[in-house]
């Protein structure tokens, strides 16, 4: 939190001082004050080990189970006065701001799903006056964690907005991840609401371990996913390691893949399979002979089939990896053409795949914009012409119109020429089959693209 801009730390006291003037006005009476301190004992447990979610840097406090607890158990004023405790949470190395606002957001979010609660018909656990609990506790509950989650979700993504730390459509794109999570850990809550009337405060205690159970399910989930990253990190090293200009390519062409997906509306579940083809659009040249890669001079008609082959090589290589689903369409058609002269099968239109098109523009567009052996790097102005060009008869009007609607908005960083060791042999590649202003040279038959 150090460094706020001054509109953050406008926010981070408004919502602090609201937090603070809504706890000291409500009146306590007739609050269950053993009820309350049991489950600010389960918030502490739970919030010091929160559940790592498939997001970068986004964590879940399991503490969301006693905090919808807290809304049926203790009504909106006790779910607020709870949610003070997220100041001394366990988690240490929260500075003492972000405790704060931590604290304030989640009384101000308790007490709002306590206040949709009662407005629902919702009647407090315990008390005997609910003989029918999809009428007056289920029913009522869910809106109140659906607006607990949107309330703390909401007041998260102001602050980091306004800290810039996170971009619109970053925090769109994650939060949908983190809502499941959040409306996961706060089901709970409706558990240790209902295990409350029959076995007091020993609910908390027993949900414990169903708790920890899901947290150890997410984690896993999570250590999945990075041994997934970790797999696909070898194998683009491995191809990258033919040529030392191509070096962070496919990292790129998987961005650029990804913005374009994006901007056309694809669900993120296809986002991210098109971020692993991007990824791995080139792991056909393991099988592609260096040789032929490195010649300087035109191609045979053998080798020039070498390099057409490379897509049908990296389907081979990766179809096994069962997380890549429709990645790899886009792996083996990522070099079709619209006008049907591409390869490997000569596909047109819409026969190509829709991730083909996509890592086909992205792909294209790296490699003019990044320095070769053979030539320096084009302007992003130079490569922009290019795919113009290209519309209609190489690439897809659509995802090209896509692609720089989206570098318009979020812009290319360029790779920085390559600064070539002096004590190794650099191997590098003499033709470049992805830049589609310089075609491969073919002996006896002039170019091919």
């Amino acid at each position: 939190m150090r460094g706020l801009p001054l509109a953050a730390w406008a926010y981070v006291c408004g919502v602090v001082a609201l937090a603070t003037g809504l706890i000291v006005t409500s009146s306590y009476q007739g609050l269950d004050w053993h009820a309350l301190v049991v489950l600010a004992v389960l918030f502490l447990i739970c919030d010091s080990a929160p559940a790592q979610l498939n997001v970068e840097r986004a964590r879940v406090s399991m503490g969301f189970a006693a905090s919808l607890a807290s809304v049926v158990l203790l009504g909106p004023q006790g779910a607020a006065l709870l949610g003070v405790v997220a100041v001394i949470t366990g988690q240490r190395f929260f500075a003492p701001v972000k405790r704060l606002f931590n604290g304030a957001q989640f009384a101000l979010s308790g007490y709002a799903s306590g206040m949709v609660f009662v407005a629902l018909g919702g009647a407090a656990s315990g008390t005997g006056r609910h003989p029918h609990w999809v009428e007056h506790v289920i029913g009522p509950f869910l809106g109140a964690l659906v607006t607990f989650v949107l309330v703390n979700l909401t007041l998260t993504a102001v602050i980091l907005l306004l800290a810039k730390q996170a971009a619109p459509r970053e925090l769109l794109r994650e939060s949908g991840q983190l809502a499941v999570g959040c409306l996961g850990y706060g089901m709970f809550g409706l558990l240790i609401a209902g295990l409350w009337d029959r076995l007091g405060p020993f609910a908390a205690v027993l949900v414990l371990l169903p708790l920890f159970i899901a947290r150890w399910a997410m984690e896993q989930t999570h250590a999945q996913q990075q041994a997934h990253q970790a797999t696909l990190a070898t194998l683009c090293q491995a191809v990258e390691t033919k040529d030392y200009y191509t070096r962070g390519h496919s990292e790129r062409v998987s961005r650029g893949s990804v913005m374009i997906a994006q901007e056309i509306g694809m669900r993120p579940d296809r986002v991210e399979a098109i971020r692993y083809a991007g990824m791995l659009h080139d792991v056909g040249k393991l099988g592609v002979p260096t040789k032929v890669l490195q010649k300087d001079g035109p191609l045979t008609e053998e080798e020039f089939a070498a390099i057409q082959l490379h897509p049908m090589r990296g389907l081979e290589i990766v179809r096994e990896i069962g997380f890549l689903d429709e990645a790899l369409a886009g792996i083996m058609h990522h070099h079709e053409k619209m006008n049907g002269r591409g390869y490997p099968m000569g596909l047109a239109g819409d026969e190509i795949p829709e991730f083909a098109r996509v890592i086909s523009v992205a792909d294209a567009f790296d490699s003019m914009t990044s320095t070769r052996s053979y030539r320096p790097a084009r302007s992003i102005e130079e490569a922009v012409a290019e795919l113009r060009r290209g519309i209609g008869d190489h690439f897809d009007p659509v995802m090209v119109e896509a692609f720089l609607r989206a570098l318009q908005r979020e812009g290319w960083e360029p790779p920085r020429p390559p600064v070539l060791p002096d004590d190794d042999v650099v191997e590098t590649t003499r033709q470049d089959h992805d830049d589609p202003s310089a075609p491969i040279r073919v002996a006896g038959d002039g170019v091919r693209s």
